[in-house]
């Protein structure tokens, strides 16, 4: 367990997204989803809070106060997705979405751009969307980011205080849940060194980007996430 918490530490203090993806699917491998989420919901807020203590300077608060706000509205609608609407229909849909647009974005030059955050009710309220129906927050951000033009150090940063309000709102939820046990306590306890180690790595590995191989390798990972979703859809489809 500690090996793969280090793991995705170390691809959400690089990117400043994208641990939840390696994370619950990994430790649910080995321990019960209902202790595999929780665990890296925890995690997550320990990482917001190091990255956050270490490069506050680097935070974007204005555009990060609009998209907490946008995405706390779209929660509920989440919440209804989640409920209502065909799973497969919104998954392949989302995948289409990201990867039409990683494929665009990763032509050299293709990529526009956001001068300010006039748009940023958008990307917020997706996320809360996507983060209410399926725990999946990042993509909507950091398609924003690489939209804002924002330095690698910048978009680590300014998402980490994203996620630091997403993951308390979690843990929240878990909370009124009962999931929050003495096992849980224990399995997070173990798992912190490989979560500080995975942080002080993450940011050394996040400074050696400049900004155009951070983005592109940003839009790859999305592009990973979108072929994910899209081979879990088909999947499901042919159960």
């Amino acid at each position: 367990m500690p090996g793969v918490v280090f793991l995705a530490t170390l691809v959400r203090s690089t990117f400043g997204f994208g641990e939840a993806l390696i994370g619950v699917p990994l430790l649910a491998l080995f321990l019960p989803v209902t202790l595999a989420a929780p665990i890296a919901v925890l995690v997550s807020i320990t990482v917001s809070v190091l990255v956050l203590v270490q490069d506050f300077e680097h935070v974007a608060l204005r555009s990060a106060s609009w998209l907490v706000l946008f995405s706390a509205l779209g929660i509920p609608l989440g919440l209804w997705v989640l409920k209502s609407a065909p799973e497969a229909w919104v998954k392949a849909g989302l995948a289409g979405v990201i990867l039409a647009f990683c494929a665009y974005s990763l032509r050299r030059g293709a990529r526009p751009e956001l001068k300010d955050d006039r748009l940023a009710w958008v990307f917020g309220f997706g996320a809360g969307v996507l983060g209410g129906a399926y725990g999946m927050n990042g993509p909507p951000l950091a398609v924003y980011g690489t939209l804002r033009r924002w330095s690698p150090a910048r978009f680590r940063a300014t998402l980490q205080g994203y996620f630091l309000f997403a993951s308390a709102l979690g843990m929240v939820g878990y909370w009124s849940a009962g999931l929050w046990t003495g096992a849980l306590n224990r399995a997070y306890l173990i798992s912190l060194p490989g979560v500080a180690v995975g942080v002080l790595l993450g940011r050394v590995l996040n400074r050696r980007f400049d900004a155009e191989r951070f983005h592109r390798a940003v839009f790859l990972g999305l592009t990973g996430v979108g072929l994910l979703l899209l081979a879990e859809t088909l999947l499901k489809a042919s159960a």
